[in-house]
């Protein structure tokens, strides 16, 4: 998986790996080199007391030294820019899939998950391309060549590689095998601190007021407690692995010391050899100690990778129709023929048989018990799920033939959850329309009834924090509401967004709304009564069916689903 990743996105920087193999290439070779010179000196300068020889050679190491030093920093820049440039292109492809992910797939990855994939998951790959790209790529050059080396200065001694390299290469596949599952696990930990943390955060006041604060510190006591243990866990493998590496190193010099001082003492093999010998044989050792630190970031990156790739390679269930259809007239009319909807695994479809049309002109108004497929119905509109019988069709289309970005530019939605982005007042109106004036935002702050409170706060440049957390929930929906009349789209879809205002407000903001929406479709989703009790039309649902469709008046005198609720809300004398 992390292969397949890799080819993908590492071919447009080509030419930025090439570069860097280049000089990692001459730097290997160079650095193969300079035992042969360290041999030289020792056999030719220092054992027969020529000291310019000495100087002459030393100054050749020096000069090989210093440019070593250049090319590595070059090394290091080029495999940093390749690997920070891969990293860019992983987030930028896994938010823009996200970005086209339906509700059923933000609901399978979840929002922990997919935070944590874009930002841990995409550093583990960083990492372990920037090492790869001068460890992975010296460590075989410099132990194939130091075996070619070695094997140049006694193929005697070099019998030592027979064993010393089997062993290591052992440690390294055990370090392998058991790391990779472990490593996996961790990346799933790390989704469940997310996750308790962002709960935590998130529903800080409720915990409070339900005094669950130990509770809480339990919960992610215990998610952090696992994260830590399988931590450990890893953690322990590579402190077996390291010293039983640096033992098999020790035992090897020893080894060349012991057998090649007798070969020195023979007269079969002059000192400035072994001396080389031993360095190529640390430099084969010091390769192999390079690919089990790659061990340390290869089962974490294969793990991230695995995550990345499933991200990057799901099909969302909402996707561009392969063959569109324009409308021919823009009409603003939005019909529900027969629609049937289920979500996947259900016992049975929320909505069933939906047969009707909203209108412009006309406020439309959805009412219901909790359950009753309300908003369900509404997400149907802008195609946030697909029907699963039936259709519906706005201005004249079926919205399964239509581009999602043109059916979006007809419709303006006010979810039950109003939220807010971080910025100011009027970087948020202008969110779905940034040529409006400030006229404009005015205008529509006035009839959200929002424009008092937006001048206590300092105008329309006032701070928004992320979320809209300093403000109220009234406040939030009446922005919100706002922000939507800025667009002055062809399709109002509110999501029961009016339940934190009180009677008064709702009132005036429904009187200014139905005037300033007079020419487009006006869908309304609503709890209380008293909110859509005016509305041209109003439908009931229960259980996923239409129950009854009319005015106030007339659903009080023929439907019974429709009577109990302003029953319950409004009292017998009002109905």
């Amino acid at each position: 998986m992390l292969i397949r990743l890799l080819r993908s996105y590492l071919r447009p920087y080509a030419r930025e790996v090439a570069i860097v193999i280049v000089l990692v290439l001459i730097q290997s070779i160079a650095n193969l080199y300079l035992p042969n010179l360290n041999a030289d000196i020792i056999n030719n300068g220092v054992a027969r007391g020529d000291i310019p020889y000495i100087w002459r050679t030393g100054g050749v190491m020096l000069g090989i030294t210093l440019v070593l030093g250049v090319i590595a920093v070059g090394g290091v820049y080029w495999a940093s820019l390749a690997s920070q440039a891969v990293g860019r292109d992983l987030r930028t492809a896994v938010f823009g899939k996200v970005q086209n992910f339906s509700a059923r797939e933000m609901n399978r990855f979840g929002t922990p998950s997919l935070i944590t994939r874009n930002t841990n998951d995409v550093q583990q790959i960083q990492l372990f391309l920037q090492i790869a790209l001068t460890m992975m790529v010296s460590a075989p050059i410099m132990a194939v060549g130091g075996v070619i080396m070695a094997l140049r200065e006694d193929v005697t001694l070099s019998g030592l590689l027979v064993v010393v390299i089997p062993v290591l290469i052992a440690i390294v596949a055990f370090m392998f095998v058991k790391a990779i599952p472990l490593f996996r696990s961790m990346q799933v930990k790390i989704d469940r601190i997310n996750q308790v943390m962002r709960e935590q955060i998130m529903g800080v006041r409720v915990i409070r007021a339900f005094i669950r604060t130990d509770y809480e510190n339990r919960r992610f006591e215990s998610a952090n407690y696992d994260l830590t243990s399988t931590a450990l866990r890893v953690n322990r493998i590579f402190v077996i692995a390291f010293p039983a590496v640096l033992a098999v190193m020790n035992i090897t010099t020893i080894a060349v010391l012991w057998f090649g001082g007798h070969l020195v003492d023979s007269g079969q093999m002059p000192i400035g050899n072994m001396t080389a010998f031993l360095m190529y044989i640390m430099q084969i050792l010091m390769s192999l100690m390079m690919a089990i630190a790659m061990v340390i970031l290869v089962p974490r990156a294969e793990a991230s990778a695995a995550r990345l790739q499933e991200v990057v390679t799901t099909v969302p269930s909402i996707e561009e129709p392969a063959r569109t259809i324009e409308p021919e007239r823009l009409t603003g009319v939005v019909e529900f023929r027969d629609v049937t909807f289920g979500y996947p695994g259900g016992e049975k479809p929320v909505l069933q048989d939906l047969a009707f049309e909203l209108r412009p002109g006309q406020t439309t108004a959805i009412i219901g018990g909790t359950g009753s497929g309300k908003t369900t119905l509404l997400n149907l509109i802008p195609r946030f799920f697909d029907v699963s019988g039936g259709g519906v069709l706005v201005d004249g289309v079926d919205v399964r033939e239509q581009t999602l970005e043109r059916l979006w530019s007809r419709m303006g939605i006010v979810p039950q959850r109003a939220y807010l982005f971080g910025g100011t007042v009027a970087s948020n109106l202008r969110f779905g329309n940034e040529q409006a004036t400030d006229d404009e935002l005015w205008h529509a702050l006035e009839v959200a009834q929002a424009r008092d409170f937006v001048e206590e706060m300092g105008g329309l440049e006032a701070p928004i924090d992320q979320g809209g957390t300093n403000v109220s929930g009234g406040q939030r929906q009446r922005l919100a509401i706002a922000r939507v009349l800025v667009k002055r789209p062809a399709v109002y879809l509110f999501d029961d967004c009016f339940s934190a205002l009180d009677a008064g407000t709702d009132a005036r903001l429904r009187a200014a709304l139905r005037s300033d929406t007079r020419q487009s479709t006006v869908l309304i989703i609503a709890q209380r009564v008293s909110t859509i009790m005016h509305a041209d039309r109003i439908i009931v649902l229960d259980e996923g069916r239409v129950e009854g469709m009319g005015t106030h008046d007339e659903l009080l005198a023929s439907c019974e689903p429709y009577r109990e609720i302003v029953d319950s809300q409004l009292g017998e004398a009002v109905a």
